[in-house]
């Protein structure tokens, strides 16, 4: 691996280690928060609008009434910017929201790291694989077919307006602080696959995964191989977190690629795998600092045009907090 390749390593895990501590901070801040909504602590604590990167139903409802009013979402006016940023991210530079930045991606990435170490990973069959992809488009469709299709503009209106979804961050909270038998039983399941088969949930369950996808394959930016110089060692294929078959392709348009460029890293043989945009070649960086870069001009035009902080007040939250929390 080059210089520049293990750079490109680091630089991804440091971009994937920072987003993981900021998430588990603002969740922090968000139980804080949730303690002076429902009158446990009189020390009020703004909520950390980056939560609503968590709500992408509502974020999707939102997307829609924009497009059909130009209406902003003030409720959770964070949740449809950092929606659309992870939409534009994708478009430019693949999924490197999945690749780069969502949390859940990385903890499945380091226990597939942990499957390998210990060598229980396995290859899934091809054609068993083609059928373990249908179900996070299965829910991504049902999403699609009820909120795009289906509600209407006066509709999502009446969905957003609702205290549930003032406080729909802190109903996901309160839904991990005391998860369910069956909760628990799922999340363990689900470690215990990504241990044998990498990145379970990611490839296979995640319809924010599958729309990302899909967007990605519009993206001016991909993995190619030359195959003159290509010595079909499979390693690519083998360190992919996608179990993608790099080393049969051209041009990788997968929308199960995640930008991470990997692959590129593992090559043995210089310039056999490259980052590519418009068909000239970039630095194997470009994906991870594009990503970034795209994430942070979203949340600065946010912030310059106040579409980041919620125009609730706090006598609002705490009153539909009231209403919901102490039924």
């Amino acid at each position: 691996m080059s210089q520049k390749n293990i750079t490109a390593h680091i630089l991804r895990r440091v971009i994937q280690c920072l987003f993981f501590f900021f998430c588990l901070f603002i969740g922090y801040r968000l139980y804080l928060h949730f303690l002076w909504a429902v009158g446990s602590s009189s020390d009020f604590i703004p909520k950390p609008p980056s939560v609503e990167a968590f709500l992408p139903i509502s974020a999707l409802m939102a997307a829609k009434r924009f497009i059909l009013t130009s209406k902003w979402d003030m409720v959770h006016p964070a949740g449809l910017t950092l929606f659309f940023a992870f939409i534009w991210m994708t478009f430019f530079f693949r999924k490197s929201f999945c690749g780069y930045i969502c949390p859940v991606g990385f903890v499945s990435n380091l226990t597939e790291q942990i499957g390998r170490k210990f060598h229980l990973q396995k290859e899934i069959p091809p054609k068993v694989e083609r059928l373990l992809f249908i179900p996070k488009y299965i829910i991504l469709a049902g999403f699609m077919y009820f909120i795009v299709i289906k509600m209407s503009a006066r509709q999502i209106e009446s969905f957003l307006t609702l205290p549930y979804n003032y406080v729909a961050d802190s109903k996901m909270l309160a839904f991990f602080l005391a998860p369910s038998a069956t909760t628990l039983i799922v999340i363990a399941v689900l470690t215990v696959l990504s241990l044998f088969i990498r990145n379970f949930w990611c490839r296979f369950l995640c319809p924010y995964g599958a729309l990302l996808g899909l967007c990605s394959t519009f993206s001016p930016t991909a993995i190619t191989r030359d195959p003159e110089t290509c010595i079909g060692c499979g390693k690519c294929q083998k360190n992919c977190p996608s179990a993608i078959h790099v080393d049969k392709k051209i041009t990788i348009h997968s929308p199960e690629c995640i930008g991470c460029a990997e692959c590129v890293g593992v090559c043995p043989v210089q310039n056999c795998l490259s980052v590519r945009t418009l068909n000239k070649k970039v630095p194997v960086t470009t994906i991870a600092l594009g990503g970034v870069g795209i994430l942070l001009l979203f949340y600065s035009i946010a912030m310059l045009t106040g579409h980041w902080y919620s125009e609730a007040t706090p006598e609002l939250i705490r009153k539909f907090h009231m209403i919901i929390f102490n039924k």
